[in-house]
């Protein structure tokens, strides 16, 4: 069996466990010990079987971080570490409107606040949503919402 067709067997077992982008891939191949012209090409014949979609995987992230209640920067963040092409990132995040991501950064907050509008409480809940790839005005902005719908209860 020559380099090529073992490469190509390592990358079918490795996409057997998750997905992967085209430089995942290549990295990966390359950590094992493969040559950078087997890996290239297995990257090329894997991408033509379209057993790897970059645009595709990118959707997944997205979609996932997005139903964690992460923010559009932690999106991107992961978009990046997982070397999806930058091309693709405006397009995916584009299902991002603006009520998915004030709901989502609420729901955050109501989960950890649990009911207390203490300040140091709220502060860092606020604090927690940035970090979570929220804006400070999303921050904010659900820390108002948050204290105007407990204060109607």
């Amino acid at each position: 069996m020559n380099d090529l067709e073992s490469t190509k067997k390592r990358a079918l077992r490795i996409l057997g466990n998750r997905n992967y982008s085209e430089k995942e891939m290549h990295k990966r191949l390359k950590d094992k010990g493969e040559a950078e012209e087997d890996a290239a090409e297995t990257v090329r014949w894997l991408v033509e079987l379209g057993y790897i979609d970059d645009s595709n995987y990118a959707t997944l992230i997205v979609s996932h971080y997005i139903q964690k209640g992460y923010g559009e920067s932690r999106v991107k963040d992961e978009l990046f570490k997982r070397g999806i092409p930058r091309d693709l990132w405006d397009e995916k995040l584009s299902v991002l409107n603006e009520s998915q991501t004030s709901d989502a950064a609420f729901e955050f907050l109501s989960k950890k606040l649990r009911g207390s509008e203490d300040k140091d409480d709220l502060r860092r809940a606020g604090d927690a949503l940035v970090r979570r790839g929220f804006t400070y005005d999303e921050a904010r902005a659900a820390v108002n919402r948050y204290l105007s719908e407990y204060d109607d209860v």
